[in-house]
């Protein structure tokens, strides 16, 4: 056999060999391949996984500026719309002071520091200044002094007066003070008596009759100082007789020493009646 026309000879054995290598190889591979496909793949349960998107701008060239007024960390295209020139600066933020931490229930103030401090921010009333007296020359102070002389002269007058006043006591059918109703009584009585006794005869031969108000002033003697009609009968001589009767009844009786003593006038009111049955009451 020739070495030039020698053609390579495989047994089959070595063919089944390499065929099992190949098998075992593919296997092995699919079997990696699938557990790690599978062991990456997100269940439909599963929330999906957060994704960041990037956005990349790029900034055009500027251009230099010659002769710059100021220099800038970036540049200074579209800083504002003034033409002047400004020199850039920064608003200084004022920031607020540290809190501090509050003291935990803090002691009261005493009443007694709290009025101290009460009066020492209270502002004092600045004192007042009482005006100057104007200067009073010589006549007008002798002017003033004559008008107090004639002023006390007229009050010592008419105190002098007052004392020397009467004091007057009114009395009337509703006086119940014993002292005057007793007196008064007294008093009725002997007017009705003297009445009856001097009867008018021209009331008497007319058959008048009618009601009118008598007031009468006696002394404490017992003597009449007026007598007033404080409201007639409408008949002349009616009012006529009943003055007439006063001035017959008196002097009445004296005031007793109780009464003296605080009444210098009594002023004794009644209503007169002079009835058809030619009769007087006084009421």
């Amino acid at each position: 056999m020739n070495s030039a026309s020698a053609v390579p000879y495989s047994t089959p054995g070595a063919d089944r060999l390499a065929l099992a290598l190949f098998i075992a190889t593919a296997l092995h591979a699919l079997l990696i391949l699938g557990i790690s496909f599978d062991m990456f793949t997100p269940s439909s349960d599963d929330s999906p996984l957060p994704t960041l998107d990037i956005t990349v701008v790029t900034t055009p060239p500027t251009k230099a500026v010659e002769n710059a007024d100021y220099l800038a960390a970036t540049s200074q295209e579209g800083a504002g719309n003034t033409e002047e020139k400004v020199q850039p600066r920064q608003q200084a933020v004022e920031q607020a002071p540290p809190p501090t931490p509050a003291a935990a229930n803090p002691p009261a103030p005493t009443p007694t520091l709290s009025a101290k401090l009460a009066r020492e921010k209270t502002p004092k009333p600045a004192p007042k200044q009482d005006p100057k007296p104007e200067p009073v020359n010589a006549e007008e102070l002798i002017n003033r002094s004559m008008e107090m002389l004639a002023l006390n002269r007229e009050i010592n007058q008419n105190l002098r007066v007052y004392s020397k006043a009467p004091k007057s006591k009114f009395i009337s059918a509703r006086t119940k003070e014993f002292k005057y109703a007793n007196y008064m009584r007294d008093w009725v009585a002997k007017v009705e008596r003297v009445g009856d006794l001097n009867y008018p005869d021209a009331a008497r031969r007319r058959n008048l009759s009618g009601k009118l108000i008598v007031q009468v002033a006696i002394y404490p003697d017992g003597s009449v100082r007026e007598i007033t009609i404080r409201k007639p009968s409408g008949h002349k001589i009616l009012d006529d007789a009943a003055v007439r009767i006063v001035k017959l009844a008196a002097p009445f009786a004296p005031f007793p020493e109780d009464i003296k003593k605080d009444t210098d006038i009594m002023y004794i009111t009644r209503t007169w009646v002079f009835t058809s049955g030619n009769r007087l009451q006084s009421n």
